[in-house]
């Protein structure tokens, strides 16, 4: 079958910055395939292309068959999308929230009732069809800007940081319902993310640096890649304890999360050597199997929190500045 989504070299530039830096990717049909990236990597810049929202400074990219820039108004009949950033009117009702958008895309009014009954009754919020949006919490937000991306019949549904500001047990609870869909549409899921546990439940993530992609692959197969488990320790003086591991073991190690962090081969049998062989004293150690946290450093040399923490925003900046 062709792929619900085929980007070839696609770019997207802002002056001298480049957000995106000609990605290739695809996705196929039915699949819930997941950007994984830091804060400002190009994941929404990305997206915001696919679903035409602002145009590709270079390359192509189709999405259900149609092209993103000849074909506009097609990719959007074929697409739903829930924002980062909310976008219901809280004045009104959640079921005029949701009638709105049926006029918008033109659902046929003898199918309507129905079909809002079963995305509202998918993202458990029937019951509250009647009630103004101000009075929902986020997550219910979150849930019925879901079911308005469902209404249409999308072959393409696009999640852009979906749970992003929701607490973890809400989290699970959305991610519950985003499940349901794959029982339950004919449909391709398209999202990003920087949480770890949500790129899990991914068939495939392309992991994205400075607009850049690095590796895709399923999260299994990514972390089977790595081979290595992740050993962090704690000591009063870690430029030392980095140079020792050079130079007694061998080991390229870093602060990360502010723990000198490495990677071994079977890191518990590795920590009694550690603690007689390092010469220098150890408050704690940890070793963890590997995890998709991993993968990324193995890939692109830092956490996704380091990469936050640092300049990963930097492109945003820039676009700012020149505004």
């Amino acid at each position: 079958m062709d792929a619900a989504v085929s980007v070839r070299g696609l770019k997207k530039t802002y002056g001298k910055v480049e957000a995106v830096k000609g990605v290739d990717f695809d996705v196929a049909p039915g699949e819930v395939f997941g950007f994984l990236g830091p804060n400002g990597a190009g994941k929404t810049t990305t997206i915001s292309m696919l679903c035409t929202l602002i145009t590709p400074t270079g390359g192509t990219a189709t999405v259900a068959g149609h092209d993103v820039v000849t074909e506009r108004g097609r990719v959007r009949q074929n697409i739903g999308l829930v924002f980062q950033d909310p976008t219901l009117d809280g004045y009104l009702t959640a079921e005029q929230n949701l009638r709105f958008h049926a006029e918008l895309y033109g659902v046929p009014k003898a199918v309507l009732g129905d079909r809002l009954r079963q995305v509202m009754e998918m993202v458990a919020l029937w019951d509250r069809k009647d009630s103004k949006v101000m009075t929902f919490s986020g997550g219910m937000k979150r849930r019925l800007e879901i079911a308005r991306g469902l209404l249409h019949s999308p072959r393409v549904l696009f999640l852009d940081e979906p749970t992003v500001g929701l607490d973890p047990q809400t989290r699970s609870a959305i991610w519950g319902y985003i499940n349901k869909l794959r029982l339950t549409e004919d449909i391709t899921i398209f999202m990003t993310t920087h949480y770890m546990e949500e790129a899990e439940f991914c068939d495939r993530i392309a992991i994205i640096d400075h607009g850049e992609i690095v590796v895709v692959d399923s999260p299994e197969a990514l972390k089977a890649s790595i081979g290595e488990d992740r050993v962090q320790i704690q000591t009063g003086d870690d430029e030392r304890a980095i140079a020792l591991l050079r130079e007694r073991f061998g080991i390229e190690a870093a602060v990360r999360e502010g723990q000198v962090t490495f990677a071994v081969a079977s890191g518990e049998a590795f920590v009694p050597r550690l603690f007689a062989e390092l010469g220098l004293p150890i408050r704690s150690v940890s070793v963890s199997r590997p995890s998709l946290d991993d993968v990324f450093m193995s890939y692109t040399g830092s956490t996704i929190r380091d990469a936050e923490s640092g300049d990963g925003n930097a492109w945003m900046r820039a676009m700012a500045r020149g505004r």
